[in-house]
């Protein structure tokens, strides 16, 4: 769905996906700071009071984003990890991160960067601890269950800050992904 295309991010019958489509598209273009309730409505063709039947504030439509964007990380780590053997699993999961914070680094700042309480927002809570589970299930496969948590931990905190640097262009995804074997 997009705008610059001359057509509307909305398409009948989905408010709720065509704002968060053209929240998507603010996001990208502009950062956190572009992302209103006004500019949705307005770049997805509707009323500024449209997105209120919706999402109760802008922290709602972007917790409803960064929903998406954990949603979206946990199938590319477990479509990884379902790719792979049990030998390269952790690996390749770090790789699907890696790529998945390169492709949307918009979403992947939104994600991690404070912005949004996941206390406060339910499906946001559950979606990013999934993400998370994704990696820890791969994690236990190796390692004892009493380690398994703390060993993902380090695994994410590894593959994270590189995604990071790579996010930052400190280093390019070739120097992070060798990091990785």
């Amino acid at each position: 769905m997009s705008t610059s295309e001359g057509g509307s991010a909305y398409h009948h019958g989905d408010l709720r996906r065509g704002l968060i489509a053209a929240a998507h598209e603010l996001l990208e273009a502009g950062g956190v700071e572009a992302v209103t309730l006004r500019e949705a409505a307005r770049h997805a063709g509707v009323s500024h009071n449209a997105p209120y039947r919706h999402f109760a504030s802008r922290e709602a439509l972007l917790a409803a984003l960064t929903t998406e964007g954990f949603q979206a990380l946990r199938r590319a780590l477990e479509e990884a990890g379902s790719e792979a053997g049990p030998t390269g699993r952790l690996e390749a999961l770090g790789r699907a991160y890696l790529r998945f914070a390169d492709r949307d680094r918009a979403t992947f700042r939104l994600m991690f960067g404070g912005v949004i309480e996941r206390a406060g927002h339910p499906d946001l809570a559950e979606a990013a601890a999934a993400a998370f589970g994704a990696l820890r299930s791969v994690v236990a496969e190796r390692e004892p269950s009493d380690r398994a948590e703390r060993e993902a931990l380090r695994a994410w905190a590894l593959v994270h800050g590189l995604a990071h640097l790579v996010a930052d262009r400190q280093i390019d995804a070739a120097q992070a992904e060798a990091c990785l074997t």
